[in-house]
This record gives structure tokens, sequence and C-alpha cells, in this order.
């Protein structure tokens, strides 16, 4: 058994890490706090069962045999594990509320040190459209911009295919799958998918072997938005993967831009919406060059979803030896963190704590801009 780690990583720990995050009831923010709150996953996967306990539930971790299996497998797909203190792991995609702990990737990780921009769109695009995104990929690539997108049908295809034509100056292609790393899909870009892991960069959140299912996508679409300095929708229906891509991207900051099309044609009225609501419109690859060169973090677009934001004691993220009991205080209704700790008056820590028992004992969900509820 091999994996794939930075040096200051051992082996045993780096297995321990993969074990963590597939266990049952860990996500992105869990991770992080196990993490940072015994050190190391091995400790961490010894303590899960106190905290489950606590929380009020029986827990086994994933068992070692099926994290060896996985291993295998991605081996076999010549894939590696990206943690995410290793140095090429992205630091765009890093800023993030929640970034994914563990990434697989085939290809040439060097593409994520360079400017870049996620082209996105619809599945059953026009054909203007997907020529549009076939030609800004190419020029964009021309201008050595690295473009990401998710090897779906319709637009998604058109900017790897566009930007592997472009690519010979200077810039590239990443794509990101809602499977695992060694399942095509749709079956149409299979050789398309190929070709991108081969002359740029595939990455997948899931596990080897995983299928690509509806709830991955919006995961996927965080990964896409979150890796990008700036996305561009081509076309898109008014309820669409694109515009959550969107969504994601001013988020996390970034620059959010659009083509317009015609209002006659319901796969254009999402790019008019977004333009309506502050995206910025463009019409050729120089206007995305304009936008995004030098860009410093303050993006012109003012597409934006407000949330309220409560300014109380802070909250670092860390987790004390002690909870405290906010289970009365939680409702299936999402409710912030901060709220929690204003309410309960413990400290940041031992609401944090009390959140990762019931997570980890099933009875929590964690939702968008660090607010949570109980699972129904």
């Amino acid at each position: 058994m091999s994996v794939a780690a930075e040096a200051t990583l051992t082996r045993d720990e780096a297995f321990a890490r993969i074990r963590l995050l597939r266990s049952p009831n860990i996500g992105p923010v869990s991770y992080k706090q196990l993490l940072r709150r015994f050190g190391t996953a091995n400790a961490a996967l010894d303590a899960l069962p106190e905290l489950a306990a606590r929380g009020g539930a029986p827990y086994r971790p994933a068992p070692a045999d099926r994290i060896e299996r996985e291993i295998a497998a991605l081996r076999k797909a010549g894939g590696r594990y990206l943690f995410h203190d290793s140095v090429d792991y992205p630091a765009l995609l890093a800023e993030l509320e929640s970034p994914p702990p563990i990434l697989t990737v085939r290809g040439d990780t060097a593409l994520l040190e360079r400017p870049s921009v996620a082209v996105v769109g619809a599945r059953n695009a026009s054909a203007a459209a997907v020529k549009l995104a076939r030609d800004f990929a190419t020029a964009l690539a021309g201008q050595g911009y690295v473009v990401i997108s998710g090897l779906a049908r319709g637009i998604d295809a058109a900017a790897h295919r566009g930007a592997l034509a472009g690519m010979a100056d200077g810039g590239g292609t990443v794509g990101v799958i809602a499977s695992g790393i060694d399942v095509s899909y749709p079956p149409e870009n299979i050789e398309l998918q190929e070709e991108v892991a081969r002359e740029g960069l595939l990455i997948a959140e899931m596990p080897p072997g995983t299928e690509p299912l509806a709830r991955h996508f919006p995961h996927r679409n965080r990964i896409i938005a979150g890796l990008a300095t700036g996305t561009l929708v081509v076309e898109a229906a008014p309820k669409s993967g694109s515009l959550i891509t969107a969504r994601l991207a001013a988020e996390a900051g970034r620059e959010v831009m659009a083509i317009p099309g015609s209002p006659l044609d319901s796969r254009s009225h999402g790019c008019n919406q977004l333009i309506r609501d502050g995206a910025i419109l463009v019409q050729r690859p120089e206007d995305v060059v304009e936008l995004l060169l030098g860009f410093t973090g303050q993006p012109r677009s003012t597409f934006r979803e407000q949330v309220p934001v409560f300014v109380g004691t802070p909250d670092d993220g860390t987790v004390a030896d002690e909870s405290a009991d906010i289970a009365t205080l939680l409702t299936l209704a999402p409710v912030g963190v901060d709220e929690l700790i204003r309410q309960s008056g413990a400290s940041a820590g031992a609401v944090q704590m009390a959140l990762l028992e019931l997570e980890l004992a099933g009875r929590l969900q964690r939702h968008a801009a660090g607010r949570v509820s109980l699972l129904s």
C-alpha cells in the first residue's frame, strides 16, 4: 500500500486522514476541527466513538480495508491524493469557507498556480453558444489562462476543447468532475476526460469508484468556482447548476461575468438575470482578460447574496475539551453558529465541540455561511 503525500506527512498519517474523511458524518468542517483538536488523524480516529456517544449515538469509523481498496483503485487509475496542506494544494481553493480536505488528481498540478477562469453554461446549449464557449476558451488559453470547467455536455465540453486547442500558447485546462476520478461521465465525454487528464489536470473530490449522483454536483460546482479568479457563464437557464457556480464564485469574492443572449431564448434568461443582478456583461475574450488581469480580490461585479453577520464573540474555529448544552437551541431551521454562541453564553470552542458531537452522531446538518440545523 502506498499513499502519495508530502514529505512531512507519514504514510500512516496520510492513510488515517483518508480514513477520517471517509468515516460517517465527517465533512470538511468537522475534519478540520478534529485535526485542530487532536493534532493527528490517528488521534482523531481514536476519539470518534467517544465523541459520537456524547452526541447520543454509537460510532464506527470507516473500515481500514475499504481505504486500502480505495488507494489501490486510485493508483490503478493513475491518480494521487492532494491533501489540504500539500504545497501544491490550490491557494484560491483554500480560501473557501469549507475547502475539500482531500482531492484526487490526475495530470499537471502546476496548472493550479497559473491565472485561471471558469467557463460554465448549459448542457443543452445552442450551437451559437457552444461556438462562443469554444472560441472564448481558445482565446483565453492563448493569453496564458487556465480554463476550468466541469466536463459536462454542452458549454463545459466546448470550453475544454477550446482550451486544449489554445494551450500551446501557455494556457491549459482543468476538469472538475462529480464522480470518482476513475469514472467518466457523460459517456460521450470519455475521450475528452482522458485528454484533459493527459494534457491538463483532472480533479475529483469523491472517492474512486463513486458514480456521479445529483447531490455531488453542487460540491463539484464549489470547486470550480473556488479554483478560478472569475467565473464566466456563457448560456444558462434561470434555474441551473451554472448559476449555482456563479453564486458560489460571488460568495468567494471572485469576479462573475456573463454573456448576454436573446430574451426569446430561455437558455439565455439565466445570463441576462445575472447581468441584471450585478454580474459583468462581457462580449469578447479581451473583456474577460481586462477584468481578471491584476485581480486584487475586489471584483467589479456586484452580484452578491448578502448573508447577515453577527458581530459578537469571535470564533476562531477551535474546539474545547468540554462541550456546551446547545441541542435544545437547535431546530430544523438553520441558525448561525455565532447566534448559538450568543444565546448559550458558552465559549466558541464549547459550542463547536457540541456541534461536532451532534454531527458525528448523525443529528446535525451544516449549511452555507456557518449555519447549522438538526437533521429531520
